[in-house]
């Protein structure tokens, strides 16, 4: 009896130390173990996608990938080959499982060795969320007990929910979702049995079980889960047979990049970690949606190179690279040759080759794929040689006057055959708008993001040259001139007292018309005209007329320069104040990013631009409004002046029509287009900004050194067909970039024009005087006017006219 007594005193001494240690454990790591509201709202290190507007992936940003997957979306094959593996007891267990434990210690007595794991999923799931790797007792006692929290706080299915998205799997690779796209670069549907099975034998030793680093000791792996899941009855013998007999098909995938669009996608990166900081970012699983459109911004990228190039070529052939080998030489073997191409680094869409012989009028071209090409004749007729930006040699008659065996060279492949080529030595910019709202539909930054990361539609501040004028002449005709007023294109010479010399600004060409409309004087882009009529506004309320537009004040000159287009902007900020010509007078906010969502899709927050209104909306709600900076009179009168840049003017059949300096831009053929060029000093830099009520897209085109001429060249869009343009400008450099790529951009679109606002009139006047004329002929044409502002006075029938300084607001004398 006192025996018994001992021995249950025992048990009950026994049994209070270990109810006492075991609450001594738990609140000694009762500070790890995680709340109800970090389990319930835990947060995957998932990276940032960013996709187009239309859903296309663009770029990811951040160390890990995740691609985070509900339970119902995993397959069940998936499913049980990673319970047969780690936990074939995981529905029956509560968060640490005896039988194991019991296993486990077994093996490790009857061994002394550890071979035989126990921990459970959620025991795994504790250890990666919430616990280092480091090897102690104390940290399994810490996973024991954060394990029974979890299974107390969630149900199964959400804890092996969460285990399937947190599992490292190799590569950077965590959780199913990623790891499938990564080893096999498919969705969880779209894996094999074989796949399913590699992918559950990865827990255990990502790395060195890897299909890609040791496919043998993979493949042994992948076999012993099929082996499991078939011991438990989850796949049939003639299923285990198949799948055992499968070869490893595992290979390295990046992430699904539907449209590389890097310039943009760099700007919603910075815009990212500016605003939730580099963790948050890089880790949250951002899904970002840009404002770009997919097949309008591969269409401005596209237009961006084939405009670089055909500048390049019109400047002539710098000739290879390198020189592998001389003529007296013997040729390389391929594998030498190859071997060196290996260490050439190639930049898209430029192909890296050796050439390997001349014909008469081809080559051959070893590329550094090991595909042997031939470029013929009409890629290589272009060649010139370049002397400098100002010079070419004569046209090539023979392969071998451009090309020589051992040739290190660049080609590129278009869509009629190969095509010699070289990296273009000046850079662009490209930004297309929605100028209602401020949307950017296509942006791109330059040539090549491998090249250069610096973004020239956003960052580069370059001279506008004639860019400018449009907002001048909105300017003049608040200060009261009409499309009709005369101004005398004519030589100014200006002494300027504080510097001691003469201002004598010329046109380009330095050609003069005399007496001219003002709508004539834009389209062709007079400089002296600009001149005059910023002298006739006074300087500083032409300044500050050009600030409406959104630019900055430190940006617009303060001298006569200005008429010219000595400011300097960016691309995107040219395009968002032109837009207020297309819009009706409004200063849009330009924006990037369409809308934001985690990563299962809920929205986290969408743009809210300011619109584009009418007088009515404006009265309502005038805060969901862009402001009006110009009267929608003005707006219109200065497009439909730009649609002369394009389309010119007069009767051609009477030899008294003229054209625009953009009428390249005919090409398009769509009478809804406007627009204006620009070229500063030495060509240094040209653009062209056009529009239609929809589409409003600007194009730079410079070398980054911003003391550095575009020259003058032989043109040679023809491959081959010589033809002097001279010294480079907006209408050669930058507009066949814009025509190549609004092709695309209003392809299938209806005409969008600029409709006339109420308040105009529109009247029949004389081309040569600007006043009201009664003939109906070549002599007139129909000209809009803002009510109160026409002429009062006919033309005489003779040809003269009242004296041109009654039509004249300004009183400088005319030359």
């Amino acid at each position: 009896m006192n025996l018994l007594k001992r021995l249950l005193h025992l048990i009950l001494l026994c049994t209070t130390l270990g109810l006492l240690t075991l609450f001594g454990l738990y609140y000694y790591v009762k500070s790890d173990i995680p709340s109800v509201k970090v389990l319930k709202d835990v947060q995957l290190q998932t990276p940032m996608q960013v996709f187009t507007r239309d859903g296309k992936l663009i770029n990811q940003f951040g160390e890990k990938r995740r691609i985070p997957v509900k339970i119902n979306d995993i397959p069940e094959p998936l499913l049980k080959a990673f319970l047969a593996t780690e936990d074939n007891r995981f529905y029956d267990h509560f968060g640490i499982d005896p039988i194991g434990i019991v296993r486990s210690f077994i093996v490790l007595v009857s061994t002394g060795e550890k071979k035989q794991g126990a921990s459970t999923i959620t025991m795994q799931l504790a250890r990666n969320f919430f616990l280092t790797r480091e090897k102690a007792y104390i940290r399994k006692v810490k996973e024991i007990f954060i394990a029974l929290h979890i299974e107390r706080l969630l149900n199964k299915d959400e804890i092996l929910e969460l285990y399937l998205n947190k599992i490292e799997l190799g590569h950077r690779a965590f959780g199913i979702g990623a790891a499938a796209q990564v080893y096999y670069g498919k969705e969880l549907h779209e894996l094999t049995l074989p796949q399913m099975a590699m992918l559950a034998g990865l827990p255990k030793a990502p790395s060195a079980l890897n299909p890609i680093r040791n496919p043998q000791r993979a493949k042994l792996r992948r076999n012993v889960v099929l082996g499991r899941m078939l011991t438990e009855g989850y796949i049939s013998q003639t299923q285990y047979n198949e799948a055992t007999q499968a070869p490893i098909t595992a290979k390295r995938h990046g992430a699904e990049i539907e449209l590389y669009a890097p310039y943009i996608s760099e700007m919603v990166r910075a815009y990212m970690v500016k605003t939730y900081g580099e963790d948050q970012a890089y880790n949250s699983g951002f899904k970002v949606y840009t404002t770009v459109e997919s097949d309008i911004q591969a269409a401005a990228q596209q237009a961006l190179i084939d405009n670089l190039h055909a500048y390049d070529m019109r400047h002539g052939f710098r000739g290879p690279e390198a020189q592998y080998w001389q003529a007296e030489e013997s040729l390389w073997t391929t594998a030498k040759i190859l071997e060196k191409l290996q260490k050439v680094k190639e930049i898209d869409p430029l192909r890296a080759g050796v050439v390997t012989a001349v014909n008469e009028q081809s080559a051959t071209v070893l590329l550094k794929n090991g595909t042997e090409i031939t470029v013929p004749w009409s890629g290589l007729k272009w060649a010139r040689a370049y002397i400098t930006e100002r010079r070419q040699g004569l046209p090539p008659k023979l392969a071998s006057d451009i090309l020589a065996p051992g040739m290190q060279i660049w080609v590129r492949e278009t869509d009629q055959d190969w095509l010699l080529s070289q990296l273009p030595q000046p850079a662009s910019a490209l930004v297309s708008l929605d100028p209602q709202s401020g949307r950017i539909k296509a942006l791109v930054g330059g040539y090549s993001f491998q090249q250069s990361q610096y973004n020239r539609a956003v960052q580069a501040k370059r001279q506008v040259g004639s860019n400018i004028k449009p907002f001048i002449y909105s300017g003049a005709l608040e200060a009261g001139y009409t499309l009709s007023t005369i101004i005398n294109d004519a030589p100014i010479n200006h002494w300027d007292k504080s510097m001691g010399v003469a201002w004598r600004p010329k046109n380009s060409p330095d050609v003069y018309s005399g007496p001219i409309r003002i709508r004539r004087a834009l389209a062709q882009s007079k400089n002296v005209v600009s001149v005059r009529l910023l002298r006739g506004m006074g300087l500083n309320e032409a300044a500050d007329h050009i600030l409406k537009f959104g630019f900055n004040n430190e940006d617009i000159v303060r001298s006569e320069s200005l008429a010219l287009g000595s400011a300097s902007l960016t691309p995107l900020e040219m395009a968002r104040g032109m837009s207020a010509f297309a819009n009706g007078g409004h200063l849009v906010e330009t924006y990037f990013i369409e809308k934001l969502t985690d990563s299962y899709g809920n929205l986290l927050g969408a743009a809210q631009p300011l619109k584009v209104c009418s007088e009515d909306e404006w009265e309502v709600d005038q805060y969901t409004c862009a402001p009006r900076i110009i009267s929608e009179q003005n707006a219109f009168l200065i497009a439909d002046a730009m649609k002369s840049v394009v389309w010119g003017g007069g009767s051609w059949k009477h030899k008294t029509g003229w054209s625009g300096t953009g009428w390249r831009a005919q090409a398009l053929k769509r009478k809804d287009l406007a627009g204006k060029t620009g070229t500063t000093n030495n060509s240094v830099d040209t653009w062209f900004t056009g529009f239609n009520r929809n589409v409003l897209t600007t194009v730079w085109v410079g070398f980054d050194d911003p003391g550095k001429s575009l020259g003058r060249a032989a043109y040679n869009a023809n491959l081959g067909k010589q033809q002097v343009v001279g010294a480079e400008a907006g209408a050669t450099s930058a507009l066949p970039g814009w025509v190549q790529f609004m092709g695309t951009a209003l392809k299938d679109e209806p005409l969008a024009p600029i409709d006339p606002p109420p308040g105009l009139v529109s009247v029949r006047i004389d081309l040569k005087t600007g006043l009201l004329s009664e003939r109906n002929d070549h002599t007139s044409r129909f000209e809009y006017f803002e009510r109160g502002t026409a002429p009062s006075k006919y033309v005489l029938e003779t040809g003269s006219s009242t004296p041109f300084e009654e039509q004249l607001p300004d009183t400088e004398e005319l030359f």
